[in-house]
């Protein structure tokens, strides 16, 4: 019988896409040549696969969103929601740049981002798989497996970064049938240059995401800086602009109708070839555990900052983020229920197990498909306290404690056996974040959320609880009045709410952490043996899950690659390639159409939060005082515009570009039928939501005045 190997794996990533949908990895371009072209690229193909070349070499990673370079000095454009934090550590209820937007008038007045802010530029991928996989035997076990697997990882991430200045990371692909090694070159120092108030920036809010037709300036700009010397260094005032090799051209007459476009960028996460058990699972259980959590923390946020104004600045950018989550859980539910998606699944699942059955391929494939189902269904046995486990990392009293006790354990180790995000080269991140804590939390609110996840924790069932948290919270019936004076003695005899005991904890040994009477370290010190048990057991699962995926991948794989279907791995944040066409969208008798205009601005305005509009801008949109940046075609200054373009969350950011590889916008959005497209694709009902190029450059223009970048990016009108 015939056997599914890496050769079959790479053969069907050339196989060619009869559909817009794919988030391709670069190597993949000049397979699919023929399309691209056939779309409209008037680009050659092969130019995308040059990772330091021209249009990619200008697109560059945040973390978490895309950006790219669009001038000789290192200047930035992205999301304005990417730059929120940035914009948010800078302000406060006295300043707030939240509300009142920010503009450099020069390089010295640019402000610095906070502290773990990044940008990261790809120089190269590499497909590291047989060494990661030389050490792994088939007769390991779970956590063998795991342990081989970091192991390997790990030394290949050491030597990758050995010169310095770098980021190196492994990224696994199809489940575990591929691992990539990436390398990055990582910029430390990142500065606001610009952001319009938010009254264009999230113009619509939160009731208008992922809505169309939208009128939102989704945009902001940062700026990369290096030492004299042209090294990665942390901020300093002698450090001067990075001067990238290529950034990108601007198209100030943007696209219309029907022109090619693509999105370049870092695409977050997919789950298109999970299992239908795990997709049932997230539709039963993960996002209404996600909409119920959300919707309780954002009250007690809500709550803290109309008691302080001051509180609703500290936690802007985390409210917006639970929001967008909360919106996006709802979308999925409702997508994945009209597409009845868990039916569809199931049924491709088993046309999948007919075919090996009549393809002659290896018998042992049914046996490890039914294996990860049994590990999926394991793994839901433990999901509640996992979810809570890991949300009380989303407090600042918890986390501090939990990063200083952690870090202390793994520095007596030797370095290549540290746990990944304790490594030396985590330290600089580590430290950023219990820097950044007092401008992003608030002691009384932290302790809320804190009682509220402990609340939900005493209800577990037995076999989930803790014993260091049973311990710490005593014998006998733990009500919420035992938890609320639990957590009050916590905060009042914990120094951990302050930066300095912060970093003098991250810098402590564990002796000296051992001898503190500090009531969280304490705390910690007597969970820490069961969040080390507990993280073993994970490891033993994702080790038996390294054995299991990559065999039901490859057999996907074969499959759509023998019924002529597109071939591409799931989103995991690495760069992509995703391509189509302007349009609109047409269902059940509507018509969206493909752009919006600004006169659409006006006719939202309510003079209400979140449909306000700075008076500069209503009046000269009244005016109807467009300069040179209105469309002919449209009659009017288009401000968002509609593309099939294949994307998901971490695409946020990133450049839309025509056929020539100029920027024409930024994708920040989907339509509410594109939500559930992280599961399930569907090529008539998907539509990304960029902000026009010709929308950008006018505000920049007439509203803000920001002439200097204008003339910087060399469309200056």
């Amino acid at each position: 019988m015939r056997r599914l190997a890496l050769t079959v794996l790479a053969a069907s990533l050339a196989s060619p896409a009869f559909a817009v949908e794919g988030m391709w990895q670069p190597a993949q371009l000049p397979a699919i040549a023929d399309q691209l072209r056939a779309q409209g690229l008037e680009l050659d193909p092969k130019q995308l696969t040059d990772l330091t070349g021209p249009t990619m070499g200008a697109i560059v990673s945040l973390g978490f969103c895309t950006a790219s370079f669009v001038s000789p000095e290192g200047l930035v454009v992205t999301n304005h929601h990417c730059a929120y934090g940035a914009i948010q550590y800078n302000s406060t209820a006295e300043r707030n740049l939240i509300r009142d937007g920010f503009l450099a008038g020069t390089t010295a007045d640019e402000l610095p981002a906070d502290p773990n802010q990044r940008i990261y530029v790809t120089e190269e991928i590499r497909d590291v798989t047989r060494e990661i996989l030389r050490g792994v035997r088939d007769d390991m076990d779970g956590l063998a497996r795991y342990e081989a697997v970091d192991r390997a990882e790990k030394a290949l991430v050491a030597k990758c970064e050995k010169p310095g200045n770098l980021r190196c990371d492994v990224y696994t692909f199809h489940g575990g049938a591929s691992y990539q090694l990436i390398r990055q070159r990582e910029i430390k120092d990142v500065r606001l240059v610009y952001a319009p108030a938010d009254a264009i920036g999230k113009f619509g809010g939160d009731i208008d995401n992922w809505m169309w037709p939208r009128h939102t300036g989704d945009f902001a700009f940062l700026r990369a800086y290096v030492g004299k010397d042209g090294k990665s260094a942390t901020y300093s005032k002698d450090n001067v602009p990075f001067k990238p090799k290529h950034w990108l051209p601007v198209n100030g007459k943007g696209v219309e109708a029907g022109d090619f476009v693509m999105v370049t960028g870092y695409p977050g996460r997919t789950n298109r070839y999970r299992l239908a058990d795990e997709m049932a699972a997230a539709i039963d259980w993960q996002y209404p555990n996600l909409i119920a959590t959300f919707t309780s923390v954002l009250g007690i946020i809500d709550a803290g900052g109309r008691r302080d104004p001051e509180v609703a600045v500290k936690y802007a950018s985390a409210v917006a983020g639970f929001n967008n989550y909360l919106k996006n859980s709802n979308g999925q539910l409702e997508g994945l229920a009209k597409a009845d998606a868990v039916r569809r699944k199931k049924e491709g699942e088993a046309a999948l197990e007919a075919w090996l059955g009549s393809s002659g391929q290896d018998a042992s494939l049914f046996a490890d498909i039914a294996a990860l189902r049994k590990l999926v269904a394991a793994q839901a046995a433990v999901r509640d306290r996992d979810y809570l486990l890991g949300f009380l990392s989303r407090t600042s009293l918890y986390q501090s404690a939990y990063l200083a006790s952690r870090l202390a354990i793994e520095r007596a180790k030797p370095v290549a056996e540290r746990e990944s995000g304790f490594e030396p080269r985590d330290e600089v991140r580590i430290e950023g974040n219990l820097k950044q804590m007092e401008r992003r939390s608030d002691p009384a609110v932290d302790a809320q959320v804190l009682a509220y996840v402990l609340k939900r924790y005493v209800r577990l069932d037995p076999a989930q609880r803790v014993a260091g948290f049973d311990a710490w919270l005593g014998t006998g019936e733990v009500d919420d009045a035992t938890i609320d004076a639990k957590v009050a003695a916590l905060y009042a005899g914990s120094r951990l709410q302050t930066t300095d005991a912060r970093l003098a904890a991250f810098k402590a040994d564990a002796k000296t952490l051992a001898a503190s009477d500090d009531s969280a370290l304490v705390l910690m010190r007597g969970l820490m043996p069961d969040l080390l048990a507990l993280e073993k057991q994970r490891k033993a699962r994702m080790g038996e899950e390294m054995r299991l995926r990559p065999r039901f991948m490859r057999a996907m794989i074969a499959y759509n690659d023998a019924q002529g279907r597109a071939v591409y791995p799931d989103a995991n944040s690495s760069l992509r390639v995703s391509f189509g066409q302007v349009q609109g969208l047409k269902e059940d008798g509507k018509e969206l159409f493909p752009f919006t205009s600004a006169e659409g601005i006006v006719a939202k305005t309510t003079g209400v939060d979140p449909f306000e509009t700075p008076k500069k801008a209503y009046d000269a949109i009244v005016r109807k005082d467009y300069g040179t940046w209105a469309s002919p075609k449209l009659g009017s200054l288009p401000v968002n515009f509609l593309a099939d373009l294949d994307i998901t969350g971490g695409n946020s950011g990133s450049p839309t570009l025509d056929a020539q590889g100029r920027l024409v916008g930024l994708a920040f959005d989907g339509v509410w039928d594109s939500v559930s497209a992280d599961w399930v694709f569907n090529p008539k009902l998907t539509r990304s939501i960029q902000v026009d190029v010709r929308y950008m450059l006018w505000v920049m223009d007439k509203v803000d005045g920001a002439g200097n970048l204008l003339r910087e990016m060399r469309v200056a009108d």
